[in-house]
């Protein structure tokens, strides 16, 4: 057997006993062809010592490995080899320097990465060189500290009284050898200016730009041998810091750009079908998986995305690593689309129901839904009216996106006021008028802040109770139950041909905490989602009074 354990790692996926995507291959191909290259050095003195220390000298803190030494899996035995051994001879220096400056490690959550990291960084606080700086950067000061408080949680299981290396609030210590491990943020005042050795960006996905990682790397600029090393999953930002973070990655990988002291280190899937037809794919994107992350957690995730669009997407980014762009159409046609049966306001005379109201002024279309429901039966019924002023008529550009205003209108779905803006008070009135024509009052409106005050002073008038509803992040749990509802087919909303189209047109956006927001697809502005955005308020409205509603629906 080799004395290499990046020879070994890639002598295993050769004979298939390991799995891995096309880019980790092509990598590692030229990492065994660099072995025999007269301009670099493999000098494996320094790896080993790491991995050995890491082995015997850094406890976990987390069950179910807690207070246990690391095993390190044989990927992260050659990627930390492959770190630290390789050399090129610097003329300036006139020595051998390593060769790796920026390293990008790319790999599936719950994989062991802040783990790993924290324990490269726990050797440096013990057994690196003397007078390094370290950072622990990310966009979050959160996230930031999750790595800190790691390497904080392994210095403490091997130093309790901290004889050698000590914590403040601000930085990790070994004051016998000058090292100091601190933390960098989004929110770090004064991020240039520093003097660092080694810095670790955690999960570079939530980053919008390169600040951070610019900051951190000019302040490398003075080294002989900086170390970069950016650790992360896919993430949900379009055109942010990792998005061409990868670009440049991949350039590099395939040799359309030459940086030999760039790593590329990608657990990428080849493609999203494969996940969905062969489990040992996921390997590809999770070298953990059946070690570290669980198979039964991933089977459960997957069983899970097959029935909900924003947990399909969570899924995909985040545990393979297959890039989700940030504002996807959110439901499938069918989903919304199915045949119910029609309904009359004259069925539910004399009952409560919730409201929700989506207000505009001059641009986009106002709607107002109310919901109500029968006794012993789990349908919710949907009712709705649109308001839209009479000039956006004229220089509109919505009919090419399928809207149809003008026999809307025919249709009693739709409101059409003169001029060029929506009298907000007509909208409280519609509530009234189903108070006076069915007897059917309006418990509780949800409404969103924008052009309010007309709206909710009539209701005022009218005894009628509201309740503000900001849009956003809110509504995430309300948009989830919504595309449930959906799929299940218990909303009806009476087949109305302006929800219909504009469910059809929302679209869906994720933040890396699975928040979810309903939005314009992209470039396509002149697609209304009015009707969506109100169903989704009105559901909020009914996760918040549901119990209270359900008494005067059963009497």
């Amino acid at each position: 057997m080799s004395k290499y354990f990046l020879e070994q790692y890639y002598e295993e996926i050769k004979s298939g006993n390991i799995i891995v995507g096309l880019e980790l291959k092509t990598e590692l191909q030229k990492l065994i062809k660099d072995l025999k290259n007269p301009n670099y050095k493999y000098d494996t003195e320094e790896a080993h010592l790491r991995i050995d220390f890491m082995e015997h000298l850094c406890l976990q803190s987390k069950r179910p490995f807690y207070n246990m030494p690391m095993q390190l899996l044989l990927w992260e035995k050659a990627f930390i080899e492959v770190i630290y051994s390789f050399k090129v001879y610097d003329p300036e220096l006139k020595r051998w320097v390593r060769r790796f400056q920026n390293i990008l490690l790319l790999i599936a959550r719950k994989n062991g990465k802040t783990t790993l990291m924290a324990a490269d960084a726990h050797a440096d606080l013990r057994i690196g060189e003397g007078g390094m700086d370290i950072v622990c950067a990310s966009n979050d000061d959160k996230q930031a500290s999750l790595l800190w408080n790691e390497i904080d949680n392994m210095r403490k299981r091997i130093d309790p009284h901290s004889k050698v290396t000590h914590k403040n609030m601000s930085e990790i210590c070994n004051t016998q050898k000058n090292i100091t491990i601190f933390k960098m943020s989004g929110k770090t005042q004064n991020k240039d200016g520093r003097n660092i050795d080694k810095m670790y960006m955690d999960e570079s996905h939530d980053a919008p730009n390169d600040e951070i990682a610019e900051a951190g790397q000019k302040s490398m600029s003075t080294k002989d041998e900086p170390l970069f090393i950016n650790l992360t999953t896919e993430g949900f930002i379009n055109d942010g810091y990792l998005d061409n973070e990868l670009k440049y990655a991949r350039e590099v990988l395939f040799d359309e750009t030459e940086d030999i002291h760039y790593l590329p280190w990608l657990y990428t899937q080849d493609s999203e079908e494969e996940v969905w037809q062969d489990e040992q794919s996921w390997y590809k994107s999770n070298p953990g998986l059946g070690v570290v992350k669980k198979w039964k957690s991933l089977r459960s995730e997957i069983e899970k995305s097959k029935t909900s669009k924003s947990k399909r997407m969570h899924t995909l980014c985040k545990d393979f690593n297959i890039k989700q762009n940030n504002a996807q159409a959110w439901l499938m046609y069918e989903d919304y689309s199915y045949e119910q049966e029609p309904f009359s306001l004259e069925d539910f005379r004399g009952s409560f129901c919730l409201g929700a109201v989506d207000l505009s002024a001059t641009t986009d279309l106002s709607n107002a839904k109310i919901l109500l429901m029968k006794p012993n039966d789990k349908t919710k019924y949907v009712f709705s009216h649109y308001w839209i002023p009479e000039s956006k008529l004229e220089d509109s550009d919505d009919k090419a996106a399928g809207a149809n205003y003008e026999e809307w209108a025919r249709k009693g779905l739709l409101t059409i006021h003169e001029g060029n803006e929506i009298d907000i008070t007509k909208i409280a009135d519609w509530f009234y008028q189903l108070y006076k024509d069915y007897g059917i009052k309006s418990y509780i409106a949800g409404y969103d802040q924008r052009f309010s005050k007309a709206f909710t002073d009539r209701m005022s008038d009218y005894n009628l109770e509201v309740e503000m509803i900001l849009q956003g992040k809110v509504l995430s749990n309300a948009m989830k139950y919504v595309e449930a509802d959906l799929k299940d087919k218990v909303i009806n909303y009476n087949s109305n041909e302006m929800d219909k189209w504009c469910l059809g047109n929302a679209a869906i956006e994720m933040d890396n905490l699975g928040n979810i927001m309903c939005v314009k697809v992209k470039k396509q502005a002149n697609k209304r989602i009015d009707g969506a955005v109100t169903l989704i308020i009105l559901y909020e409205i009914y996760r918040r009074y549901r119990n209270e509603f359900h008494k005067l629906v059963n009497g």
